[in-house]
């Protein structure tokens, strides 16, 4: 039960400490305000006075920030005592900056590993918990023992900013979904619909995209990788018609345009460039070649 420091006691954090604290590793934190450690404190956790103490009571130290901004300004002072450690920075950032900051503690003689959390913090240290991984594989094995305790560890590959790449990749998904879920209430209210009416119908489609979208493909995503994209169900033209809708419909009900007419330029685009006939998954050459705005 190899001591951890964790920087960084937001909801998160405080759930990371007390999941290792559960487990038996002694826990040293550090927080820019000290009150947030009194919870944790209280549960076993040891409050460091200054980042390098916290820093220097662990090799393996967890930072949980808002961003990676927050990771210099909170080891700025600190950078001498990093030397031989492990870094696993688990807040959210561009893949670009996680690899910049991945240099900058290798030249402070420290590892990085770069890590997004898949899950709110009152799941964390749960079954269902996961974590994506990215960096040296060495370290991430090194300590696997006691970051399983947060999560279920999934590696991605050497490249630091792959874990961050996966993390904004799902919230671009999940995001979405919300803004969606919360448009289609709006609409629904309109006509005196209650929310709590609407949400469990609303709800029992989000959890069945998945299947939704797989159906009649053996291996979901092998046809776009093959840049397939047969037009034998539904079409970009038939989903096309369908986004007009929605935006004719929303603009009636006097509600925000901005995400059904997004929705509704990925298929004018690709009805625009002859694919019309296509599958709806052609709307994906229009997101990787976005036309120039004027």
């Amino acid at each position: 039960m190899s001591p951890v420091t964790v920087l960084g006691l937001g909801p998160m954090g405080q759930a990371m400490t007390r999941a290792l604290l559960a487990a038996g590793h002694p826990v040293t934190v550090w927080n820019r305000t000290a009150g947030r450690a009194d919870g944790v404190v209280a549960d076993g956790a040891t409050l460091a006075a200054t980042p390098a103490a916290a820093v220097e009571a662990s090799e393996l130290v967890v930072l949980s920030l808002t961003d990676y901004g927050a990771m210099y300004d909170i080891l700025g002072d600190a950078a001498g005592s990093l030397t031989g450690r492990t870094l696993v920075n688990l807040s959210s950032d561009t893949p670009d900056r996680t690899r910049e900051a991945s240099a900058w503690a290798a030249g402070h003689g420290a590892t990085f590993l770069t890590g997004g959390v898949m899950v709110p913090a009152p799941m964390v240290g749960t079954e269902a918990s996961y974590i994506y991984y990215s960096g040296p594989d060495e370290a991430l094995e090194r300590h696997r023992a006691a970051l399983a305790l947060l999560g279920a560890p999934k590696y991605l590959g050497d490249d630091p900013g792959l874990a961050q790449m996966m993390y904004q990749a799902q919230l671009a998904l999940f995001l979405t979904t919300l803004s969606g879920l919360m448009h289609a209430t709006a609409m629904l209210g309109s006509v005196g619909m209650k929310a709590q009416e609407v949400l469990p119908e609303l709800l029992s489609l989000t959890d069945s995209v998945g299947a939704i979208v797989a159906a009649g493909e053996e291996t979901p995503g092998a046809a776009l990788d093959a840049g397939e994209h047969p037009g034998d169900l539904s079409t970009v033209t038939m989903m096309g018609a369908t986004s007009d809708h929605i935006v004719e419909t929303s603009a009636s009900l006097g509600l925000d345009l901005a995400l059904p007419e997004a929705v509704q330029a990925h298929y004018r685009r690709a009805i625009d460039d002859g694919h019309g006939g296509d599958n709806w998954t052609r709307i994906i050459d229009g997101i990787r070649a976005p036309r120039r705005r004027v």
